[in-house]
């Protein structure tokens, strides 16, 4: 999350509207309300609090005891938490001290799971501080690190470079064939990045580059204008939430003041974006005073269902190559479901409201989803970060995750449970 933000407006170009879906009958304005079940402990960030601000969560399933299975997240200068699944913290990890009194510390932004590198499940974190990558194994619920010490920065070559802070930001792993993989996206740019895992010696975990994509920075508008979101100087519309289909090698990406983009999990190919937030098209001046952005007059390309930032996506999957994407609506506190099959018809739109006694989520950026049961979370459950817990605590930024089952979510839309159609470790 990038708050405070100007004024978030977004786009899509012409060139590549053949990705938008129009709406379906079951996208009519009404929006859903689910209950969180569970809620992990509050995040300061402050120094009492240690300075953690909660961001986004990934999921791990425990090969033999689902009840085993656990929660890693990431609380930025906070560093990593794990939770088990009645939100109950198991273990934390510091993020790195800066290597120099004037550099930047180390950073967690955004954390995936993936599962049998080099025989290990692995947590892998983007270090936005220091823009590196870094590698938990995790076996028994339990997280070590591996990561290689001498692991490179993602996109900078000097510390000087990464003090700067256009360093790695959103993260999502992908499996294929050749290898396993990390996207990262960039800080203030539009680039992401492809990066191999590599086992290095001792059981250490690495890392190289192939290749990067710049997605769109600025987009020709329907009636022939040039239209960019308005940013502080030298800023570009960067992408944060990013999933990949695993079965299909595709990579959805969220531009946060644009939409959300489809594209070949290998960076190939031509993105095509799959829908736009309402503010895509809208002009805006930016005030180098008071640090904001000054709208101007919606011409009215915006999309229907995204409030900008578009943040967290996450895949609910089914057989047979149904399933559902869901993104994070940050700006009205609500998530997008669209079907997972080609064309990504969007399908219904929730939020997570009071309920049993804890609070709902708002301000969300990250996001996970898993299909098969954990614990008493018997048809799946799914994960958000909630940007603006309660109750509040004056002068204390608070934030948490909370956890919500599935099938409330599936009844309150009409979507399936499918508790047997894929599993993470096939």
């Amino acid at each position: 999350m990038r708050r405070p933000h100007p004024v978030l407006l977004t786009a899509l170009a012409t060139l590549l509207m053949g990705g938008l879906t129009a709406p379906t009958a079951a996208s009519a304005n009404t929006v859903a309300s689910v209950d969180p079940q569970v809620e992990t402990p509050a995040l300061f960030d402050d120094e009492a609090g240690g300075n953690a601000n909660g961001d986004d969560p990934a999921i791990w399933v425990d090969p033999d005891d689902d009840e085993d299975s656990v929660i890693v997240t990431t609380a930025k200068e906070g560093g990593l938490n794990v939770y088990d699944l009645d939100g109950q913290q198991l273990q934390h990890f510091d993020a790195p001290a800066a290597p120099g009194p004037d550099d930047e510390n180390g950073r967690f932004n955004n954390v995936d799971t993936t599962y049998g590198f080099a025989g290990k499940d692995l947590a892998v974190v983007s270090d936005r501080g220091r823009d590196q990558l870094r590698f938990y194994a995790i076996r028994d619920g339990h997280l070590t690190d591996v990561t290689d010490p001498a692991v490179p920065f993602l996109f900078n070559t000097t510390q000087a470079q990464v003090n700067d802070q256009e360093t790695g930001y959103g993260l999502t792993t992908w499996k294929d064939a050749t290898g396993t993989y990390a996207l990262v996206s960039r800080r203030h740019k539009t680039s992401i990045g492809l990066f191999k895992l590599v086992a290095t010696a001792g059981g250490k975990v690495g890392y190289q580059k192939v290749r990067a994509l710049d997605l769109p920075a600025s987009f020709t508008l329907p009636n022939g204008t040039t239209w960019a979101p308005c940013m502080e100087p030298d800023e570009l519309a960067q992408v944060e939430g990013m999933v990949v289909d695993q079965q299909r090698d595709v990579l959805y990406a969220a531009q946060e003041d644009v939409g959300i983009w489809r594209v070949r999990a290998d960076l190939t190919g031509t993105p095509v974006l799959v829908d736009k937030v309402k503010e895509y098209g809208v002009p805006g001046t930016y005030d180098p005073a008071t640090e904001e952005c000054t709208p101007g007059a919606d011409p009215g390309y915006g999309g229907t269902h995204l409030s900008a930032d578009a943040e967290g996506l996450t895949i609910y999957y089914r057989e047979n190559g149904k399933g559902y994407l869901l993104a994070s609506s940050q700006g009205d506190n609500t998530f997008a479901v669209y079907r997972r099959e080609p064309g990504n018809a969007y399908v219904g739109q929730f939020r997570v409201a009071d309920g049993n006694g804890l609070d709902g989520v708002e301000h969300s950026d990250g996001s996970a989803v898993i299909n098969v049961p954990l614990g008493d979370f018997d048809h799946g459950m799914f994960i958000a970060h909630d940007g603006a817990n309660t109750p509040e605590v004056p002068d204390r930024e608070n934030t948490n995750f909370k956890f919500v089952d599935w099938d409330d979510i599936a009844d309150d839309l009409d979507l399936a449970v499918d508790t047997d159609g894929w599993n993470p470790r096939d």
